[in-house]
């Protein structure tokens, strides 16, 4: 595709799916506090301006969704609590889909609260629960060798092993931090041989829903990220709009370094590029958000 083209079809998107960490906001490890990153709050202003929709898809699960919501919110974010997706609120809806109960959730409140708020039977590994139809694995620093050999005994009594994240990394304002859902992932599958189906991008399964939520099909979704290897792969699946920005885990090389039909269909500094991009008139800056 050419610049033209994906300018032209830039603009004719009916939504838009953004990342979080790295692409609207920076914040700390525990997602304790977020800054907005340049260009983001005017952004989406200007869409809920335009009644045009935007969903907010993050891999996080530190936090429930609605949680994430007021944090952004309080920021000047215009966003809804149903407009915040994580893998925690597809697996919600995958595991109603296929009548699976009873999940051994290796997190904390962020993985446990959607699958409670579903109607679902969420239970933690530390109980040692029996029955388990699936384990999930989220944001959980505090795993141990007794979750560890949970998890493997749910899966060797024939659990499906299901991953919020099998990213390595995701932006913060310290630099990059380690995601817990992949090496926990990798420990248990490299014990019971199981295969670990992802939940959160760049799965299939992650855009519906989040497409859902705001009712636009996939192929006029314009998804907006700095990872080459979760939201513009995702974006590619989808046969949506690829965007790339370069403020959390990708810089421009990372995404150029792509081969052709991998790359982004545009690749961008910041929000704030995109907004000029999109046509947003480019205003004075007002220093860093406090």
């Amino acid at each position: 595709m050419t610049d033209a083209r994906a300018l032209a079809r830039l603009r004719a998107v009916r939504g838009f799916v953004f990342d979080l960490d790295g692409t609207l906001v920076l914040g700390d490890k525990s997602h304790g506090g977020f800054r907005p990153l340049p260009g983001a709050l005017e952004f989406t202003r200007m869409l809920a301006e335009r009644q045009l929709p935007f969903v907010v898809l993050t891999n996080g699960t530190v936090l429930p969704p609605a949680q994430i919501a007021v944090k952004l919110r309080a920021l000047g974010f215009p966003i809804e609590d149903s407009k915040l997706v994580t893998p925690a609120s597809v697996a919600a809806e995958y595991f109603a889909a296929r009548r699976i109960r009873r999940i051994m959730v290796l997190g904390g409140e962020g993985s446990l609260e959607p699958l409670a708020a579903a109607g679902l039977d969420p239970v933690l590994a530390r109980d040692r629960p029996d029955d388990i139809e699936a384990v999930f694995i989220g944001w959980f620093r505090e795993f141990g060798i007794d979750d560890l050999e949970a998890a493997c005994q749910a899966a060797w009594a024939g659990a499906r092993v299901f991953s919020a994240s099998m990213a390595p990394f995701y932006a913060t304002a310290d630099g990059r931090a380690v995601g817990t859902s992949r090496a926990i992932a990798a420990m248990i599958t490299s014990m019971t041989g199981r295969r670990a189906t992802v939940l959160g991008k760049p799965a299939l399964h992650a855009i519906r829903v989040a497409a859902a939520r705001i009712g636009v099909e996939l192929p006029a979704l314009a998804v907006v990220g700095d990872d080459p290897e979760l939201e513009v792969p995702m974006a590619h699946r989808a046969r949506s709009l690829a965007i790339a920005v370069h403020t959390g885990v990708g810089s421009a090389g990372s995404f150029s370094d792509l081969g052709r039909s991998a790359r982004p269909h545009l690749s961008v500094r910041d929000m704030a590029e995109l907004g000029q991009l999109y046509g947003l008139p480019k205003r004075p800056s007002a220093g860093p958000a406090t």
